[in-house]
């Protein structure tokens, strides 16, 4: 029997039923020889600090670097039920092979080796590579398994990822935590160089200073040139002024034949980016779009970083190129002869192909399909068109004239093949544009010879204003996080950029859960928590070079040209010099924080401060202390701060055993450990210990009978 295990529960059902897998199970499904079962995501995870040693519990800067000399994991409690299923079928005497078919990437290699390591599973292992879900991707996919083997220094590279980012995110969080407080100061590998970014740009923006300029535009019938920039507005209306009725000399012609070659397929990357720009819509919801798309075997595989197909994949390009003209247009709009030869690169491919849509969608109502997987579908069918469409050609022309004492300019252009701007027109207006119209740029100029005298009918002058650099869309700063270090990299470096394709959205939408950036429609602002967050950190954590130098090491570690040892030293080290050069916060720096901070009180257990935070008090040195409930009743700030100064409190409406309300004075008396059980999994900490007293009942005031 062989156990095939998929990274998603609708995935396993696709493979189950391609590879005949039919009956249900509890968790699974059963038949031809295979069960097949899923995970739901990372079902094993790096244990907490605490998981090590009590002693990390309490955040305290004497406690760190936290460097694990052996690594612990542990099962993600909402999903340990799904692990039990699998550990079962892991162990089970009648499976004697195991097959990963979680996504064929670095974290689908990792999620899988991390369950069967926590199963303790040692079987024979093969692994499914597939780029589409089609049946037909599916039945060559498990025709041809690899060895599991093949892929070692693939799970090598995650787990330097994964280990490296717990590292740098514990330690970075932990220590600048403890050194500013205020709020948790979340640190990450990648995440903290890219909100430098974004606060960098911010900071160009506030310290940007408009300025005014002007041009003198003179007319000669139709034709309209202007004069390069000139900074007093006097001297630009002398200038309009000396040409108004008078003649202007044709003084050069150029004429150039230029050509646009068709742009490249989508990656993930390209494609978040055209789908921000476009629609608006973030990089996280259009890789969920996407991932919908390919488990509906519409989309070839999302998490890719080439924008080619391979060599073998002539055949099956030219059978896609005609779904999509069945499905996306009409007879007239189609254009004879895709060079399909042109998308076509080998060499250019790394784990997975470009995206493309999949044959399938010639057998599917695509109408039906969600707004949003309809416009990402369509996007990634006209970029296949584009791709594979005929090169754009133009012809530019540009012309200086002078006219008193300055020269004026003005280009234009025809367009003598449209080639594949015809389908991304399509793209962009829903048809062709109407006959003679184009855009400002395109315009033709009237026939012109250098020498030529043309009468000038108009002259005036025209204010501009330098422009502020543009704020951070996800569009811009996914292209930023892409090019991050490549000023600094040698051309042939194994990847350049911060972060992956895969995870960039998981990235962006970590800093806006955070509270360190927020969206302004398509724009990504920094709050003045994110401001003040880069303030405090020191340059090695904000290196967008250095993270990229790491995002290089680890595809050369998945390469297995660099040992995963050697990784992880540099890791260490860096942590460890980290916290070696932060032994004691900026006072300067401090206070930023401590203005926005509530000091509640002393903490009654370890005698650090307890603070307001966003989610109510809590103590700085996270010891555990719970001071906002006493006896399942939230406290307000001024109960907590009379019961951290050993002053009595009333709390009213207290539930009896019996549920019948009633009320209590509580007097502080020293703190107890607690603990419990929630999901499988132990819950401990601190809590108050209280006398407790009743209050006298007042007299009823009813006369007695006598």
């Amino acid at each position: 029997m062989k156990l095939v295990i998929a990274e998603k529960p609708s995935v396993a059902k696709s493979i189950a039923g391609v590879i005949g897998a039919d009956e249900k199970k509890d968790g699974y499904l059963e038949g031809n020889g295979y069960l097949v079962s899923w995970c739901v995501g990372h079902l094993v995870e790096p244990a907490a600090p605490e998981g090590y040693s009590e002693r990390f519990r309490k955040w305290r800067h004497e406690t760190l670097p936290i460097i694990p000399e052996e690594w612990k994991y542990e099962v993600k409690p909402e999903v340990r039920a799904q692990f039990i299923i699998l550990k079962k079928l892991l162990n089970r005497t009648d499976v004697d092979k195991t097959i990963n078919a979680c996504d064929a990437g670095r974290e689908g290699e990792l999620i899988f080796r991390l369950v069967c390591e926590a199963a303790g599973c040692r079987k024979p292992m093969e692994r499914l590579w597939i780029s589409s879900m089609e049946e037909n991707a599916v039945r060559e996919g498990f025709a041809h398994l690899k060895p599991g083997s093949d892929y070692d220094c693939l799970y090598r590279a995650a787990l330097c990822r994964q280990r490296a980012d717990w590292l740098v995110g514990i330690n970075g969080t932990r220590l600048f935590t403890v050194l500013y407080g205020g709020r948790t100061l979340k640190v990450g590998r990648v995440q903290t160089p890219t909100l430098a970014m974004i606060v960098e740009r911010e900071e160009e923006v506030a310290c940007f200073r408009k300025e005014t300029y002007y041009t003198a535009q003179i007319r000669c019938g139709a034709l309209e040139a202007a004069t390069k920039r000139i900074d007093d507005k006097n001297t630009a209306e002398k200038e309009a002024e000396a040409c108004l009725n008078g003649q202007a000399l044709v003084r050069l012609v150029v004429k150039e034949e230029k050509s646009i070659k068709p742009p490249k397929l989508y990656d993930l990357t390209t494609l978040q980016r055209e789908a921000n720009r476009l629609y608006g819509y973030s990089a996280k919801q259009t890789l969920e779009y996407l991932q919908s798309l390919y488990e509906k075997k519409l989309a070839t595989y999302p998490r890719t970083d080439s924008r080619y197909l391979s060599d073998d994949m002539g055949q099956t390009a030219g059978e896609v190129i005609e779904a999509v003209q069945k499905c996306f247009l009409s007879e007239g709009d189609i254009l004879p002869g895709p060079d399909v030869g042109r998308v076509l690169d080998s060499k250019k491919v790394s784990d997975h192909h470009a995206i493309i849509p999949t044959v399938q969608i010639a057998h599917t109502d695509l109408k039906a399909l969600p707004e949003g997987e309809y416009k990402v579908l369509s996007l990634i069918a006209n970029r296949l068109l584009c791709a594979t469409g005929r090169t754009h050609l133009y012809q530019s022309a540009k012309a200086e004239l002078s006219c008193g004492e300055e020269i004026f300019y003005v280009s234009g252009r025809e367009v003598t093949q449209n080639g594949w701007k015809t389908f991304e027109e399509m793209l962009k207006g829903g048809s062709r544009k109407p006959s003679g119209e184009t855009d400002e740029e395109e315009k033709k100029l009237p026939a012109l010879e250098e020498g030529q005298r043309l009468a000038v009918t108009g002259a005036e002058v025209l204010e501009h204003f330098t422009k502020p650099p543009a704020r951070y869309t996800e569009d811009t700063l996914l292209a930023a996080m892409e090019r991050a270090g490549d000023e600094e990299m040698v051309d042939d470096v194994e990847r350049k950029g911060i972060g992956t394709p895969a995870t960039r959205a998981e990235v962006i939408e970590k800093l806006v859960k955070d509270g360190f950036v927020r969206r302004e429609k398509k724009l990504l602002i920094p709050t003045e928590e994110g401001k003040k967050l880069i303030m405090v950190l020191p340059d090695m954590l904000k290196s967008a070079k250095l993270t990229a130098d790491w995002e290089n090491a680890l595809s050369r570690v998945a390469k297995g040209e660099l040992d995963s040892a050697d990784f992880m030293a540099d890791i260490r080290m860096l942590v460890s010099a980290l916290v070696d050069e932060c032994q004691e916060a900026d006072e300067e720096k401090k206070q930023v924080f401590a203005a926005d901070r509530q000091v509640l009180g002393k903490c009654p257990h370890c005698g650090g401060q307890i603070v307001k935070g966003k989610f109510g008090a809590y103590c700085e040195n996270k010891c555990g202390m719970n001071v906002s409930r006493v006896m399942g009743a939230v406290l307000t700030d001024a109960q907590i701060k009379d019961l951290l100064a050993g002053k009595k409190i009333l709390l009213k409406g207290l539930k009896g055993k019996g549920g019948k309300p009633y009320d209590a004075y509580i007097t502080p008396d020293g703190t107890e450990r607690y603990t419990y059980t929630k999901d499988g999994q132990e819950k401990s900490g601190v809590q108050f210990t209280v006398i407790m007293e009743f209050p006298k009942k007042k007299p009823s005031g009813r006369k007695e009978n006598r």
